[in-house]
């Protein structure tokens, strides 16, 4: 009886410890391959009227013979699974294994599980999964293991190679192949209807996106389906931007589903005489991101502006950020890196991030800047810059800093004998969509994005442990800000000058954009911000700027300023003029001068406008980093910065994510509170009154107050706010 009870607690003991043990298995392949490879199957989904259009960009294809290994520590000979996509070969200790097995022994002891597999059409990827021997991203990759054997049949033991940490994402069942990548769908229902002889208009109630589905089709012919972002467009057959042709060669009643998601709100959809549909419906397609930040506020309006913003950035986020939902549905990186910031204070989703930031960069050898724009590659390495400021992430720079160094090295290669950056033969110098803008010579805008990429390479330098890298970029960064403004700056206007042509500064053409970015990027003196300020940003005689992609930065400047209030308005009536025309996700551009059918057209076509484009969402941004006031000082918020300004607003509160929690933050006119799980925070304000509520808040002098945030502890403050 007591060996059977022994034998008993014994078999719980081994239950209890595999259960403790057991590492978690998922699928696994070079690092960047599946990246590349997915960014090539969805940028080249896009149609035009039926017509496949690609990008027109070099795009690189993924590695297509890869060698897994991982050296085990096997207390017992366990059985593990082998799943592999493609044709492989598999070894334990250097000794091949016959075939192609499904399943193999490892035994106890410390041994290398090898594996090579060949895969043309697809990323190589395998799935291992024992009790300890598992595939993650622990395991090492490369493309070229320049495995060689000599004359007696010795294998070498110095081959050179580089060896990377695997790449992963969430495909963590054996049936759940890396190929096979779907993103998840759910039904949805026209909200109206029109039906009339052999034609339907449905109204789906917002811009959406999805798969058409048709209900009850029946005989044969010919079916249309034209997708609208207004209606307007759905009923326009001859200029609607996406279409579908149906060919239907049976009597026989079915549904149908469109094998191409789309974007649209309505569907206008025509068939053929003798032939009948019941109904139509849509799989709703989306990318399953859990929303960790929010923000409410007495302003109705705002809220309403900040649920719209949330939306169009949930459309725009894929598999990628992508740009916009119906036309390009491409990955730019000026476009991805406003979402990685809005991303930041709504999701924290550093996957996306990662997988938008490799799908750009692609493979070396580099042989033009990013999506062919001078200022897109620059946005690339500000991409960088902010994902290790936000998330404190440094693996991802280790591993992927010489991409960031060929990259580097192209851009610093086509400086011209000033050692600036002008457009050559392939570049296009991108700046803004702004009519008459002027990209000739050396554009200020640029040598300032150059000045800041020079920076994010220094920071990247450190990390990846290339000391002598960073001197250098350090060097290159501050002789750049240096000539920047020897050559820019004048004194008279107050103001970085547009550009330099054969030359010679033009003094006379001072636009927003260098200035804007170089307050933000912090590259002004106080007495330079404050004239940017008065004779730039707040002066109606400088070209104004139509595009939700410029306003981004426009406000985000003013913003840093301390221009809450103004730009509360900006965005009311920015935002909200919007919202009075019926928009339900945000704009690719909006110019309030405009009227009825203008506001759709673009590109010298009648639909031609995005009505749902990702940086159209920046409220989000800005509401969160200088409403709520929240942003971190040190990467990973290991320090941040809680600094909340009201600009008019009678209350608002909101969370913002952070890599280990949430800051929690209400804002009256008479009360601060705030909770945070990150590291340790500064709450800083401006009160008419003394402050109470702790007695660690310190004045700074002009009624302005600092408290120090502790992790997990819940602070109330009553002031009275200016």
């Amino acid at each position: 009886m007591l060996s059977k009870r022994l034998l008993f607690f014994y078999f719980l003991f081994l239950t209890f410890d595999f259960a403790v043990n057991a590492q978690t298995a998922t699928w696994i392949w070079y690092p960047g391959d599946y990246e590349v490879w997915l960014g090539n199957k969805m940028q080249n989904r896009r149609t035009e009227r039926g017509s496949f259009l690609p990008p027109f960009w070099k795009l690189d294809n993924h590695y297509v013979l890869i060698d897994f290994h991982k050296v085990f520590t096997v207390p017992v000979a366990e059985e593990v699974e082998v799943h592999v996509e493609g044709t492989y070969n598999l070894k334990i200790d250097g000794a091949a294994v016959t075939g192609f097995p499904k399943k193999i022994t490892m035994p106890a002891g410390v041994h290398k599980l090898s594996l090579k597999v060949f895969n043309q059409s697809s990323v190589p990827a395998i799935y291992i999964k024992g009790k300890t021997v598992v595939s993650d991203s622990s395991w090492l990759l490369t493309f070229e293991d320049k495995e060689w054997i000599d004359q007696s049949g010795k294998v070498s033991d110095q081959s050179g190679t580089t060896w990377l940490k695997a790449g992963s994402w969430n495909f963590n069942s054996p049936k759940d192949l890396p190929s096979k990548i779907q993103l998840p769908t759910v039904v949805q229902r026209a909200v109206k209807v029109t039906k009339k002889p052999q034609s339907m208009l449905a109204d789906f109630g917002r811009e959406s996106f999805g798969f058409i589905r048709l209900h009850g089709l029946k005989g044969k012919g010919k079916v249309g389906i034209y997708y609208g972002e207004s209606p307007e467009e759905a009923l326009s057959t001859d200029s609607c931007e996406t279409l579908d042709n149906l060919v239907v060669n049976e009597v026989k009643k079915r549904d149908t589903v469109m094998e191409l998601s789309k974007a649209f709100r309505y569907v206008n959809i025509q068939s053929d005489p003798g032939m009948t549909i019941d109904s139509v419906s849509m799989l709703y397609e989306y990318a399953d991101v859990k929303e960790r930040g929010g923000f409410r506020c007495s302003d109705e309006e705002m809220n309403r502006i900040y649920d719209v913003a949330k939306y169009t950035l949930h459309l725009n986020t894929r598999e990628f950020f992508i740009d916009g939902i119906k036309r390009d549905r491409w990955i730019w990186s000026g476009d991805a890196n406003q979402s990685y910031l809005m991303n930041y204070y709504l999701y924290f989703d550093n996957p996306t991030v990662e997988r938008t930031i490799l799908a750009l960069r692609g493979k070396d050898p580099v042989t033009s800047h990013i999506n062919t724009i001078m200022d897109y590659t620059f946005y690339w390495f500000l991409g960088i810059y902010d994902y290790y400021l936000y998330s404190g992430e440094t693996r991802f720079i280790k591993q992927f800093y010489p991409r960031m160094q060929s990259l580097m090295e192209y851009c610093l290669s086509r400086r011209n004998k000033n050692g600036m950056m002008e457009g050559l033969a392939g570049d296009w110098v991108f700046i803004d969509w702004a009519e008459g803008l002027s990209k000739k010579g050396e554009v200020s805008f640029e040598q300032l994005l150059l000045a800041r990429s020079l920076e994010a390479m220094a920071i990247s330098a450190k990390i990846a442990s290339d000391a002598e890298g960073a001197l250098r970029y350090e060097k290159l960064a501050a002789e750049l800000k240096s000539k920047i403004f020897a050559t820019y700056w004048n004194e008279k206007k107050q103001a970085l000058v547009h550009s330099r042509v054969d030359g010679v500064p033009t003094d006379s053409l001072v636009t927003r954009y260098a200035n804007m970015f170089a307050i933000f990027f912090n590259y002004l003196t106080e007495s330079q911000k404050q004239g940017v300020k008065t004779n730039v940003l707040l002066n109606n005689n400088v070209p104004k700027i139509t595009t939700p992609y410029m306003r981004f930065y426009e406000l985000e400047a003013l913003c840093a300023m301390g221009e809450q209030s103004y730009v509360l308005k900006e965005m009311k009536d920015y935002w909200g003029g919007m919202l009075k025309l019926g928009a339900t996700s945000f704009w690719e551009e909006y110019n309030p001068s405009k009227s009825g059918r203008e506001h759709l057209a673009m590109y010298g076509r009648n639909y031609g406008k995005s009505l749902c484009h990702a940086w159209g969402a920046s409220p989000i941004y800005l509401l969160g980093k200088y409403y709520l006031g929240v942003q971190p000082l040190t990467p990973g918020y290991a320090t941040y910065l809680v600094e909340p300004q009201l600009g008019g607003l009678q209350w608002m509160e909101g969370d913002v994510p952070t890599p280990t929690g949430k800051i929690s933050v209400y804002a009256s006119t008479s009360q601060l509170k705030v909770k945070s799980n990150a590291g340790t925070g500064t709450l800083r304000f401006t009160s008419k009154s003394t402050p109470t509520g702790s007695a660690a808040i310190k004045s700074i002098g002009n009624n302005r107050y600092e408290l120090q945030l502790d992790k997990g502890v819940q602070y109330a403050i009553t002031y009275a706010a200016q």
